[in-house]
């Protein structure tokens, strides 16, 4: 097949979006196919015999000051550049929009030359998705989770109406609503987000595919010899969303005993204040240590040095922090939240508790922390269970066989 990926950003290091793209795209050329990524920055690193199509932005969202395009500062009045950068000046998240409009024209361009058998987004749902679907090729849609779910926990902690009122114009579920249901299929990450966006988007269940994330089980492996360090855990993820359930994790520190230690790596932007203002909140900032943002090496390095790994979160689409521990036979403990269950599983790989519940937490942690033999065991269990469902060959199988459907279905 010749495949069109488009994800509005690329980097893997930006999240599990890039993350996804890219061993996505990797697999599929191993399997044969000609891909075509077209994204926007951060663009991707590791890419492996894709073609590779930029879409430039100038993040205007996330700039303050020297917002001008270098080279040419007049081209700030182009549509689509004004676009972003007045609606970004009101707190408008314009990027997704403007790169499904971008997308469109680069798409036209290229169907010169190209043929592409389907379009695959990664998870924008802007309205120029819509004209993507003029082009005379199906059109497929990757939903890790609606954002529906991240605006509702911000929801649950205190703010005032000047925050709220950021947040309802930051998420533009009124577009991937209507988006959504205008894709051929709908292609997402677990059974539990499937639900979820019939739930928040009304996308029939019958258009709705799941096909599993997959994971670099290579990479992500257990290094012999590396040694523990004792009653050490470890949390992996964005401190800044709220959903991740950091703060009931840094509550849960104060019901364990002293020498129990944090080490909490978070590869987001430099500027991070929940979890420090926590630690100190809760006077644990002496058992806390913040990594900042870390290679993969480190990560597997840090994964393999812990005793437990925690994912406390409110929601996961998937979890690849659970799956990434689980890979490198770290116990994990997690909440009956979104797709923890369906990762984590009920074989014994890992403890799941209540979500929201610091005490049920600890009590979790504790336990293992106190029986070297059920870590052990849980850790090759929980390594076990991610070489047979997680993998990136099954994920890029599977979606081969999506794609396949909805060519048929389009003819």
């Amino acid at each position: 097949m010749k495949i069109g990926l488009l994800s509005y950003r690329g980097n893997p290091y930006c999240g599990g979006q890039g993350i996804y793209l890219t061993y996505l795209a990797n697999e599929l050329v191993k399997l044969g196919h000609e891909v075509h990524v077209l994204v926007g920055p951060p663009f991707p690193l590791f890419l492996e015999g894709s073609v590779v199509h930029s879409i430039e932005n100038h993040n205007y969202f996330g700039k303050k000051t020297d917002f001008l395009p270098p080279g040419n500062p007049f081209a700030i009045f182009s549509p689509l550049n004004f676009y972003e950068f007045v609606s970004s000046r009101f707190g408008v998240f314009p990027e997704i929009k403007a790169f499904s409009f971008r997308a469109f024209f680069k798409l036209r361009e290229l169907m010169k030359e190209h043929r592409f058998d389907v379009l695959h987004d990664n998870q924008c749902l802007g309205y120029g998705q819509i004209l993507w679907k003029t082009l005379g090729v199906p059109v497929l849609a990757t939903i890790h989770h609606p954002l529906s779910i991240d605006r509702a926990t911000w929801f649950e902690n205190p703010s005032g109406l000047k925050q709220k009122v950021k947040r309802v114009l930051y998420y533009p579920l009124v577009m991937q609503k209507i988006v959504s249901n205008r894709m051929d299929r709908i292609v997402t990450v677990s059974r539990d987000s499937a639900k979820a966006i019939t739930e928040a988007f009304g996308v029939p269940p019958e258009k709705i595919r799941v096909v599993y994330n997959g994971l670099d089980s290579h990479e992500f492996a257990p290094l012999p010899g590396w040694p523990k360090k004792p009653n050490s855990l470890i949390f992996v993820g964005n401190s800044e969303d709220r959903k991740k359930g950091l703060l009931y994790l840094l509550q849960s520190l104060v019901y364990l005993p002293e020498e129990v230690t944090l080490t909490i790596v978070d590869g987001g932007a430099p500027q991070r204040a929940f979890g420090p203002l926590l630690t100190e909140k809760y006077r644990i900032a002496h058992r806390v240590h913040f990594t900042g943002k870390i290679g993969p090496g480190d990560l597997i390095r840090h994964y393999n040095s812990a005793e437990v790994a925690v994912v406390p979160s409110l929601y996961e689409g998937f979890g690849f922090p659970a799956a990434e521990a689980m890979a490198c036979e770290l116990p994990v403990v997690a909440c009956t939240a979104g797709a923890l269950p369906e990762v984590v599983g009920d074989d014994g790989a890992g403890v799941l508790v209540p979500p929201r519940d610091a005490r049920a937490l600890a009590g979790a942690i504790l336990r293992l922390l106190k029986d070297s033999e059920l870590r052990r065991k849980m850790g090759k269990t929980a390594r076990e269970r991610v070489l047979k469902l997680f993998t990136w060959e099954n994920a890029a199988r599977q979606m081969v066989e999506v794609y396949q459907e909805a060519i048929d279905a389009h003819r």
